[in-house]
């Protein structure tokens, strides 16, 4: 949990160097890429463990809208699967964790939970790299990103928020 308490404060902090993070040994930050039943979407960390220094960065979640028994695919990099990763599920307001998942080792792509998984009709997934105890003082990286379950026979929107079609 401690790990996460940076989430809701940010101060001080900066903007990720975004990059493909694929584990070429490049100080870039490794985005989430999300797909929720329309087209991809990547999302930055709120904190991450760089080149042995922790960084807390000033980035909104990105929220989707999203229809009841969607299949939601999270893919993060092969460095942060190295790493190894869970799925954390909090409520709308980050503050209360609902449940969390372990991604088997090695594994860069989760996509075992459905839109309808969840109780609340808003909540937030956190994809968590696993720390190391030695670098960052166990900081790792967390990339949340919310979701409002629509209500059948809705209008459809896509990651903005608008409406499609």
């Amino acid at each position: 949990m401690a790990l996460l308490a940076g989430l809701g404060v940010l101060a001080g902090c900066g903007e990720p160097a975004s990059g493909t993070g694929d584990g070429d040994g490049g100080s870039t930050v490794p985005t989430l890429t999300v797909q929720a039943g329309g087209d991809e979407i990547s999302a930055d960390p709120t904190q991450y463990c760089l080149d042995g220094d922790g960084q807390r960065y000033q980035t909104a979640p990105p929220i989707l809208e999203v229809a009841p028994d969607t299949t939601i695919e999270l893919t993060v990099s092969d460095a942060v699967a190295e790493a190894g990763w869970s799925v954390q599920v909090f409520d709308e307001e980050l503050q209360e964790i609902l449940g969390e998942v372990d991604v088997p080792a090695g594994e860069a792509t989760f996509s075992e939970i459905t839109t309808s998984d969840v109780v609340p009709p808003t909540f937030y997934l956190v994809v968590v790299e696993a720390s190391d105890p030695d670098a960052c003082s166990g900081l790792s990286g967390a990339w949340p990103v919310g979701f409002i379950r629509a209500s059948v026979g809705g209008p459809e929107t896509g990651p903005s928020g608008s409406p499609t079609g």
